[in-house]
């Protein structure tokens, strides 16, 4: 598990919040019209009076006309619903004084301390709207809001992780991110960007996942290169400076066609240019041209070797001339020696079986690799990459 600061906060994603909530209050606001309703005349007109000095902020005056309408004789179970509903316009108006009763009531109240910016409040209302079972997805996301609003980023991250869990959207997601950026919750943090590359698979968040794995300490130039590998398949490069370290790792480490493929694919995008560019294309083909003579001679020097190391590396440059099976069956015969880096071996099992189409044994072969926190990593991010 990646757990690193990032560079800068995230700024907090409350436009869609925000959004919500006046949808909510909208569709919550009690505007009882009692004239227009199923009621007698007699008792529409004190529940209208209500209705304006309510509205005028005069709430003792509102009340006092609801009680008149009460205390008509025959009221019909039409009549006993509108003047249940007016008082609680009139509680929620006047600040949620008077006990709410109905779901209706709960949104009202729920929605009127939202526009107020009683945030606290707001969060207290989560049991309320519970009690009436109006507690939709629409109201926990601006509680969610809410705990952020109120500055309690622990409560904001807690929240989230009881109330959403594996359901959270892409904007829960980034609220959970910048909360738990502010709570200096680094788990909380990459387990968010890791749940938004799984779920949308955007270069902007992998571009966040993969810089925070490269900061990374102590870092080996080998777990450098596939970190970088990544950032090509996700579209995450940046310029042609990640273009000319790619292409230089993937040199440095055996793999001259992929190295290839890489620098012609920076030129072809115009991302790299000139004469700089144009050397290590010629580096990269010259070193291709190499491999490709020695290849049977190294097979050959890799399968009479004490150890299985000389296969995977000779796998993993089949791996970066999309030759995945031949390098499949290398890794294979390189695992089957002893003393192998077995971690070294499974990601790379792992990448030959996912550039051959079988992503479920590649899944399980990352998951084999263990002990070393840096090599999980790893093999973590290509499992992330797997199931895109």
């Amino acid at each position: 598990m990646i757990a690193r600061n990032f560079r800068a906060a995230l700024r907090p994603p409350f436009a869609a919040f925000l959004l919500g909530a006046a949808t909510v209050a909208a569709a919550a606001g009690v505007t009882v019209a009692p004239a227009e309703a199923a009621v007698r005349a007699a008792v529409g007109k004190p529940l209208n009076e209500a209705k304006n000095l309510a509205a005028s902020g005069n709430y003792s005056a509102a009340m006092a006309r609801v009680h008149e309408a009460e205390g008509i004789s025959g009221l019909t179970g039409e009549e006993r619903n509108i003047i249940s509903q007016m008082k609680e316009y009139i509680a929620v108006k006047s600040g949620g004084a008077g006990e709410v009763n109905s779901a209706l009531g709960a949104k009202a109240k729920f929605a009127a301390d939202f526009r107020a910016g009683h945030w606290n409040a707001v969060i207290s209302d989560a049991d309320m709207l519970r009690k009436y079972g109006a507690l939709d997805g629409q109201s926990m996301a601006a509680i969610a809001g809410a705990y952020y609003r109120a500055g309690n980023m622990p409560g904001c991250v807690r929240y989230i992780h009881n109330n959403f869990g594996n359901s959270a959207g892409e904007e829960i997601l980034k609220l959970q991110m910048t909360c738990a950026y502010q709570a200096g919750d680094t788990d909380s943090q990459t387990s968010a960007l890791e749940q938004l590359v799984a779920r949308t698979g955007k270069a902007e968040y992998w571009t966040q996942l993969l810089k925070a794995a490269e900061r990374t300490r102590g870092l080996s130039d080998h777990e450098t290169l596939d970190i970088y590998r990544i950032k090509l398949l996700t579209n995450s490069m940046a310029n042609s400076d990640d273009y000319i370290l790619l292409t230089t790792l993937a040199i440095q480490f055996g793999s001259p066609n992929e190295a290839l493929k890489v620098v012609q694919t920076g030129i072809q995008s115009k991302v790299m240019s000139g004469e700089r560019s144009l050397r290590l294309l010629k580096a990269a083909q010259d070193a291709a041209n190499a491999d490709a003579a020695s290849f049977a001679a190294r097979s050959s020097a890799a399968n009479k070797a004490p150890t299985g190391d000389a296969l995977v590396k000779l796998g993993e440059d089949l791996w970066g001339a999309a030759k995945y099976k031949d390098a499949i069956d290398a890794i294979q015969a390189g695992i089957k020696k002893d003393k192998t880096d077995l971690n070294n071996a499974q990601i790379r099992l792992g990448m030959a079986y996912l550039g051959n189409g079988q992503k479920d044994l590649a899944l399980r072969t990352f998951a084999q690799v263990k002990d070393d926190p840096k090599q999980v990593m790893i093999a973590h991010l290509w499992a992330l990459y797997a199931r895109k």
